[in-house]
């Protein structure tokens, strides 16, 4: 049973038109980025993790390879560990544009994130295939284990595992390469230590009051 578990949010994405890329394939990591994976495995160095979990996209893949690389670990890719499926409707739309081809639906996305009926997929659906990878990992003989996903998906699981309410999601959300850690406390986990690079990049998506997908 898994004594700890470390979350983290995909390092800096090359994005120089700033578009919202969901799961479209081709945006990998921009060089900040995999600077940001090499501090985050070294942040590991001392760990007992014993698997790395990735998320199939290329952004989270470049980051997870690194750190699976650095603790020579293995490095295994889930498909229930992807962006949250919201985004796809943005797909490839700059940010900036997104109030003028989707009418309030990013002000909706940062006021009611727990209610967005114009969503593929509800965040109550993410957090749910996102515990259910913990829950397979629970199964195996693994003290620590690495978890490799988006900004959104990382915090539904943070705040699911922890008893947190997903209609605060925008609270204090992960930045690049951020890692949440989680340490088991009776049947339940409780927050232990949120870390970040030291070198940050600019809190991306570029919205108002919220640092989304």
């Amino acid at each position: 049973m898994l004594e700890r578990l470390h979350l983290i949010r995909h390092g800096e994405v090359a994005n120089p038109d700033a578009v919202v890329y969901a799961a479209l394939p081709g945006f990998g990591l921009s060089p900040l980025g995999r600077a940001q994976a090499g501090q985050a495995a070294r942040r590991l160095a001392s760990s007992r993790v014993g698997l790395v979990v990735s998320s199939p996209l290329d952004r989270a893949v470049a980051t997870a390879e690194p750190i699976a690389a650095g603790l020579a670990v293995p490095l295994r890719v889930d498909d229930r560990l992807i962006e949250w499926r919201l985004a796809d409707r943005w797909a490839g739309v700059a940010w900036a544009d997104l109030p003028e081809r989707f009418p309030g639906e990013v002000e909706a996305y940062l006021a009611t994130p727990a209610d967005l009926p114009f969503s593929a997929e509800s965040i109550q659906e993410v957090a749910r295939r996102m515990a259910e990878v913990v829950t397979d990992l629970d199964r195996e003989d693994l003290a620590e284990a690495v978890v490799v996903s988006h900004q959104d998906p990382v915090q539904a699981l943070r705040f699911v595992l922890t008893g947190r309410d997903l209609a605060s999601l925008g609270y204090d959300q992960p930045g690049h390469a951020t890692m949440v850690t989680l340490r088991r406390a009776g049947a339940g986990w409780t927050e232990e230590a949120i870390w970040s690079p030291p070198v940050t990049s600019p809190a991306f998506p570029p919205i108002a009051g919220g640092d989304a997908t």
